[in-house]
C-alpha cells in the first residue's frame, strides 16, 4: 500500500514537472506576451518577467517592443518636373499596442515595409528635383505622416523617416554640373566688372590729382620703373611722357635769362705782342721760325 503511495506521488510530481515545464514561460524586458485561448485573445497582455499559460490550450506569442530600423529599398520614379530619380530611405518605429500588431496584421514588419515603399513612390512622383534634393525636412515630415495613418490601426507608432540618398542619371548629373559652372562665372563676372569699377572711380581721382600736381606723375613712373626693374629677365622700355616735357618747358620759361658775359681783357705780355708787330712789319720772320739776330736788332730799332 506504501508502495503503491509513493509511486503515485512520485507520478503526480513528474506530472507536475512537466506541466510547469510546459506552462512556463519567460517575457524579456523589451517584449511582452499576448496570449490566444483556444484562439481566442485574451485582453490581458502578459508583462516582462515569469508567467504561466495553460499548456496546449493557451499559445503565447512574444511581441518585441523596441524601435526598428527598417531600409526602404530604393524606389526610382519621375519626379514633378519630369527628371528621373532614384531614391532609398530609411525608417525607425515600433510597437505601441502588443495585441493590435498581433491581431490587426499579419505581419506587421512586411506591412509597414510595404506602405513605406509606396509613400516614397507617391512622394516622388509629387515633390521636383529641388525639393527632394535641398528640402528633404519636409519631404521626410510628409513621408512621415502618409506611412503613420494607417499603421496607428496596427498598434504600430512611425517615429521617423529619413530619406538617405537620391541618384540621379549621369546626363542630369553633367547638366547640373554645367548649370553651376556657369553660375559661378557669372557671379566671377560680375565680381571683376565691380572691382574694375571701383579700380577706375579710384584711378579718376589720382588722374585729377596728378593733374594739379604734374611732378606726381613723374614719381609714379619712377615707382613703376622700380617696380618692373625688380625683375631683372625682363627689358625695359622707358616711355618719356609728354607731360614732362611741358613741364621742362614750364621750368625754363620761368629761368631769367643769364646776364651778358664782358668782353676779354688785351694782354700786354710781349708774347701776345709778337704776333701783332710780327703782322704789321713785312720783314719779320713767319710764324713757327726761329728770329734771325737781325731781325731782332731791327724789331728793336
Amino acid at each position: 500500500m506504501v508502495e503503491e503511495l509513493v509511486a503515485t506521488g512520485v507520478a503526480v510530481g513528474c506530472a507536475g514537472a512537466v506541466y510547469v515545464m510546459a506552462a512556463a514561460r519567460v517575457v524579456k524586458q523589451y517584449e511582452r506576451g499576448v496570449v490566444l485561448r483556444l484562439g481566442r485573445l485574451q485582453r490581458s497582455v502578459r508583462g516582462p518577467g515569469f508567467t504561466m499559460i495553460v499548456p496546449f490550450v493557451d499559445r503565447l506569442r512574444k511581441v518585441n517592443m523596441q524601435i526598428v530600423t527598417m531600409p526602404v529599398p530604393a524606389q526610382d520614379g519621375i519626379t514633378r518636373d519630369n527628371v528621373t530619380v532614384r531614391v532609398d530611405a530609411v525608417i525607425y518605429f515600433k510597437v505601441i499596442d502588443a495585441a493590435e500588431a498581433v491581431i490587426q496584421v499579419e505581419d506587421y514588419r512586411f506591412a509597414v515595409s510595404q506602405m513605406a515603399q509606396t509613400s516614397l513612390r507617391s512622394i516622388i512622383g509629387k515633390s521636383d528635383l529641388d525639393d527632394l534634393l535641398s528640402n528633404r525636412e519636409k519631404l521626410n515630415q510628409g513621408l512621415e505622416l502618409m506611412i503613420d495613418s494607417p499603421a496607428v490601426g496596427w498598434g504600430v507608432q512611425i517615429d521617423r523617416v529619413e530619406i538617405k540618398d537620391v541618384s540621379l542619371p549621369e546626363t542630369m548629373k553633367r547638366s547640373m554640373a554645367r548649370q553651376a559652372e556657369a553660375d559661378r562665372e557669372r557671379r566671377a563676372r560680375v565680381i571683376n566688372a565691380d572691382a574694375e569699377l571701383q579700380a577706375s572711380k579710384k584711378l579718376a581721382q589720382a588722374a585729377h590729382e596728378m593733374a594739379d600736381e604734374p611732378a606726381a606723375l613723374q614719381l609714379r613712373l619712377l615707382q613703376t620703373v622700380v617696380a618692373v626693374a625688380a625683375e631683372k629677365n625682363s627689358t625695359l622700355v622707358l616711355p618719356f611722357p609728354v607731360e614732362l616735357l611741358r613741364f621742362l618747358e614750364r621750368s625754363t620759361q620761368a629761368q631769367p635769362p643769364a646776364p651778358p658775359q664782358p668782353p676779354a681783357a688785351v694782354s700786354e705780355s710781349p708774347a701776345a705782342a709778337l704776333p701783332e708787330s710780327g703782322t704789321a712789319d713785312s720783314g719779320s720772320a713767319t710764324a713757327g721760325e726761329p728770329d734771325a739776330p737781325g731781325a731782332s736788332k731791327t724789331g728793336q730799332d
